[in-house]
């Protein structure tokens, strides 16, 4: 048996108490470690996420990660508070990405700290008593600060680190530029070729650390195992002519990655969603997508991005090679292609898709874009990101743009151009299969249809009262009965028994 094994089955005991790694009290914190059978988690079921009462749920939220140490947000005004979490669920975010790193789980070799996990526990319970569903994610940009990224521990990537570092040194491009440098491509090489060490074990253990922490979690939807993982030196054969992609890193060298985590992960937790990810270049491309069906796994998610025009600008960055810059005016087509793909994958894997990032901009017209192509396609989506949050990934390319503030420090700024399209009328809960849904953030009108099923509980659909609908607004429904209270925040429907559809249109009063 490993040594990180040994040294998880050692510390296993302490996820069942409040207690932080050395068995102190945990500041009276409440605990978000098992439980006796939470009852709120989200499960696949086809192509829709589903709630316990057998309504399918569409996501619209956010990113939560805290990329520099601790890792975690601050209890402060720039971090996050109750009053952050009621703020996003005012605005309709019922889902956020978590960044519990792997790095802040695993910061040394054989060594794995529960008091990271225990210092998150305090943002889970504020998002979770707000009915906010959470995705765990393994957060990386280019692996770590020797090559001015994160979310791998340091002693991972010391391992990782090849000749062509020892010989060029560490690049100092900045991001995403220097994940087209062979030092950084070198070590994801490595990474992808170690299966069998102490590397990929780490991976699985630490994961089965988490899983374990929060397998009974409310309001938990899974597992984001790896966030953009990077296809090594291949990586510009990716987005080269004629633009298949590069199937063959998904196929032989991620999935097999993620396939030895789910394997620990269903160990400890044989029920929650796992969510795999493609090579980082698909979301800018929208190129094929090589994963294939995991055999016993039912419970799949695929977690992909949508950032057209990813290489733009590359060329005015000092690099060994020269990329193709890709036009605005493409960013339609290439959006589109990106979700297809995704339907595409999702199919084949037998999976749940999750859009779970686009965005860092404050740009209208592609924020527009993005979420009236996640509408037609009837998927959620999670923000890229809630904050800045001292993010190094941003801070080069002039931070501020991607956080929902004027000022972190005060909820009054929020950007209200980018909210009102971010915060839209849409069915949080339906109690039937979706068929079509389309918002207009300039009209606020909105329409939905879907086919009825029994579920235990009624459709909710949020509406932006405030921000869209400062006059009131009008519900016509066909199919089923309205429940709530006029202009209420919650519209709520009740199926009509025989409907074989239900029609929802929300306009302005």
């Amino acid at each position: 048996m490993r040594s990180g094994f040994k040294t998880l089955i050692v510390m296993l005991p302490l996820l069942f108490c409040g207690c932080d790694s050395s068995g102190s009290d945990n500041d009276g914190q409440p605990n978000a470690g098992p439980s006796t059978g939470a009852s709120q988690q989200l499960r696949r079921d086809g192509r829709w996420l589903v709630d316990p009462q057998g309504r399918v749920v569409l996501l619209h939220g956010v990113n939560l990660v805290w990329k520099p140490a601790p890792h975690y947000p601050p209890d402060s005004a720039e971090g996050f508070r109750a009053a952050d979490a009621d703020w996003l669920a005012d605005q309709g975010f019922n889902t956020a990405r978590i960044g519990t790193l792997w790095v802040g789980v695993a910061p040394e070799r054989d060594h794995f700290d529960l008091a990271y996990l225990a210092h998150w526990d305090r943002v889970i319970n504020l998002l979770a008593s707000r009915r906010i569903w959470m995705l765990f994610d393994y957060h990386q940009d280019m692996l770590g600060p020797k090559f001015q990224g994160e979310g791998v521990p340091e002693w991972i990537v010391d391992e990782l680190t090849g000749p062509t570092t020892s010989v060029l040194g560490p690049p100092m491009f900045g991001f995403p530029f220097n994940y087209f440098t062979p030092q950084v491509s070198e070590a994801f090489d490595t990474l992808w070729a170690a299966q069998g060490s102490e590397i990929w074990d780490n991976f699985r253990d630490s994961w089965m650390l988490v899983a374990t922490r929060y397998r009974n979690q409310d309001y938990s939807m899974g597992y984001d195992l790896l966030n953009e993982p990077w296809a090594g030196l291949e990586a510009v054969s990716c987005i080269a002519p004629p633009l298949v992609g590069c199937p063959d890193t998904d196929t032989n060298e991620l999935q097999p990655f993620f396939e030895h985590a789910m394997a620990g992960i269903r160990q400890v937790d044989p029920r929650n969603m796992l969510w795999i990810e493609a090579q980082l270049l698909s979301g800018g491309t929208g190129n094929p997508t090589g994963f294939t069906p995991i055999a016993g796994e039912s419970q799949l998610g695929y977690s992909f991005h949508n950032y057209c025009g990813l290489t733009t600008g590359l060329q005015s960055a000092q690099l060994p090679i020269q990329l193709p810059v890709i036009e605005p005016q493409a960013c339609e087509v290439i959006d589109g292609n990106v979700f297809a793909n995704a339907r595409t994958v999702a199919e084949r894997i037998g999976a749940v898709e999750l859009l779970t990032e686009f965005g860092a901009t404050d740009e209208p017209v592609l924020l527009k874009r993005v979420t009236r192509l996640a509408d037609e396609q009837l998927i959620g989506w999670q923000y890229w990101h809630y904050k800045n949050w001292s993010d190094p990934t941003t801070q080069s390319q002039g931070s501020g743009a991607q956080s929902m503030f004027e000022d972190d420090t005060d909820l009054s700024t929020a950007k209200l151009d980018k909210l009102k399209i971010l915060s839209r009328t849409f069915p949080q809960y339906t109690a039937g299969i979706p068929v079509a849904l389309s918002f207009d953030p300039d009209t606020a009108e909105f329409r939905y249809r879907y086919t009825p099923r029994a579920a235990s509980a009624p459709t909710e659909i949020y509406v932006p009262v405030t921000l869209h609908y400062p006059q009131g607004y009008l519900a016509t429904v066909g199919g089923a009965t309205i429940t709530s209270q006029p202009n209420a925040p919650r519209l709520l429907l009740q199926n009509n028994t025989g409907a074989s559809e239900v029609s929802v249109t929300v306009t302005r009063r």
